[in-house]
């Protein structure tokens, strides 16, 4: 009888020699001709124990890693086809603590099952949600989404519900669902982890979306250094066109649903969603003016509902299992799973997904372990490059989308990235500005010219003295309030937020050259 190894496809675990540790486990069998069936799945997102090697078992999956191509000899020596001791050995994947006291709801089958197989997407729950979807009208659909509270995971955190009713509500002879998969925030990776594991929750999640507005068409906008994503996602859309879930008759149900692949132009500002329009349209990517809001006049001047890899797979699970399901999970307004990314100096990186509540300090400590360097934490920036610096003393403010915003934090996409005490907060705050001189689209004055004046002026503060410093440091947070206030977007908007909170929580680093050699 075939014995099944699962050994991760994911990006993450490539990088770490996940198809070396694949080959060798298959010529492995071959010479002791034991007949094993090795599955590539998705990434469970325990990073520090990749490439992490699964083996079926008549008492459930059993965990080894991490695994290199040398040590794969002495696992078979060691049985581990029938979950054998090894110092490698994980015991039952379910069993491990990181795992098992998460609350999967979006990442459910991420890492569970293959993700080139319908069938085993089907086995696994999958498309309950969109069969649900079919016995409803659009407007139902759309009430249900409003009902389970969930806002967009991509940043704003605006309402879907909202979003999908307006463009419902638009009169139009065509609409469009986008799929904004250009994850280019820092420490940020579980767009990628779904598109990798689990790519038919995201054409699902979409096809939901399209029967809800009444749009015929989507694309996925993706990230052009994601690679592996795009041969998933084309593998997958191939499975769902030949059975019929998507195409000219989605399902006989007498509506039409095609999807496709498009790749991004490389530019971080074409993550914000009217920049990915133009994009999208074959035009450089820049921010359009708003209004009209794109739900009303989006792709090619059609109404287009425009969300994130994560908004849109967390939609089948609001289908199949309800909306109260799904805001039951959460707090206040912030409702249902966030999947938080743990990367920077930590022991344990990866992906968590909880619900809403649970606090910054338990996130970083209980799940990542502490700093990898065993330094003390200084600094934890949570939301991507545009994100605040959030001190140490901070670190019990419940992750929270109202929380973060009352101590002048963001949750963004999820990326939380760790610093330990040696990092100096004004090279930070520096590299926000000049990250923002860099990737403006150049349309606003604010942030194409702002975000120059702002490395220049941190430059100033740094190498100068306590009387220079007090002048520049005032301009500095004029300057800031100017691109808040009259940014055209949130690269602009945003970019003040990582430098304020360093100023606010760090000033002494920004002590002038001149101060620290006098002293």
């Amino acid at each position: 009888m075939s014995i099944t190894v699962y050994v991760p496809r994911d990006a993450g675990a490539l990088s770490l020699g996940a198809e070396a540790v694949a080959a060798a486990i298959a010529a492995g069998a071959r010479q002791r001709a034991v007949d094993v069936r090795v599955v590539r799945n998705g990434s469970r997102g325990l990073y520090w124990l990749e490439p992490m090697v699964e083996v079926a078992t008549a008492d459930g999956r059993v965990a080894y890693g991490p695994v290199r191509p040398a040590d794969v000899a002495s696992l078979f020596e060691a049985d581990f086809l029938h979950a054998g001791d090894h110092p490698l050995a994980l015991g039952p994947t379910e069993d491990i603590a990181w795992l098992k006291s998460q609350q999967r709801l979006t990442f459910a089958r991420v890492g569970v099952i293959d993700p080139r197989s319908l069938d085993d997407y089907r086995t696994h729950g999958g498309y309950r949600g969109l069969e649900a979807a079919l016995k409803m009208s659009g407007a139902d659909i759309v009430q249900a989404l409003t009902d389970s509270g969930l806002r967009g995971r991509g940043g704003a955190a605006f309402p879907a519900g909202i979003k999908w009713k307006t463009c419902l509500d638009a009169q139009a002879d065509r609409k469009y669902i986008v799929c904004n998969a250009d994850e280019g925030d820092s420490g940020t990776y579980s767009d990628r982890m779904i598109m990798e594991g689990d790519p038919f929750v995201l054409i699902e999640g979409m096809t939901i979306a399209g029967l809800a507005v009444g749009a015929s068409h989507g694309y996925i906008y993706l990230r052009v250094e994601y690679p592996h994503a795009r041969q998933a996602l084309q593998a997958a859309i191939a499975s769902a066109e030949a059975d019929g879930y998507l195409g000219d008759d989605v399902r006989g149900c007498g509506k039409p649903f095609r999807l496709e692949v498009r790749i991004a132009a490389g530019a971080y500002i074409c993550g914000e969603e009217t920049s990915l329009l133009e994009s999208l349209e074959g035009r450089r990517g820049q921010v359009r003016c708003k209004p009209p809001l794109p739900a009303i006049e989006g792709l090619f001047g059609k109404p287009t509902v425009i969300n994130n890899v994560v908004t849109l797979a967390s939609v089948p699970t609001i289908l199949d299992k309800g909306a109260a399901y799904y805001r039951d999970y959460g707090t206040g307004r912030s409702r249902g799973t966030l999947p938080l990314q743990l990367a920077g100096n930590l022991k344990r990186p990866g992906l968590v997904e909880r619900a809403f509540g649970l606090t910054l300090r338990e996130l970083v400590e209980d799940y990542g372990g502490g700093t990898a360097s065993g330094r003390p934490l200084r600094a934890v920036q949570v939301g991507g490059p545009l994100g605040a610096y959030i001190p140490a003393s901070q670190l019990d403010t419940p992750i929270d989308y109202e929380a973060f915003a009352t101590i002048g934090g963001m949750l963004g996409h999820g990326g939380v990235v760790v610093f330990d005490d040696s990092v100096d907060m004004a090279a930070q705050a520096r590299y926000a500005m000049e990250f923002c001189a860099i990737e403006s689209c150049g349309k606003c004055t604010p942030c194409r010219i702002g975000s120059t004046r702002g490395v220049e002026v941190i430059d100033r503060i740094v190498a100068g003295n306590a009387a220079a410093r007090e002048r520049d440091e005032a301009l500095l947070r004029d300057l800031c309030q100017t691109m808040l206030a009259g940014s055209l977007c949130a690269l602009g908007g945003m970019a003040p937020f990582p430098v304020l909170s360093a100023l606010d929580h760090f000033p002494e680093d920004f002590a002038g050259t001149a101060d620290r050699t006098a002293s």
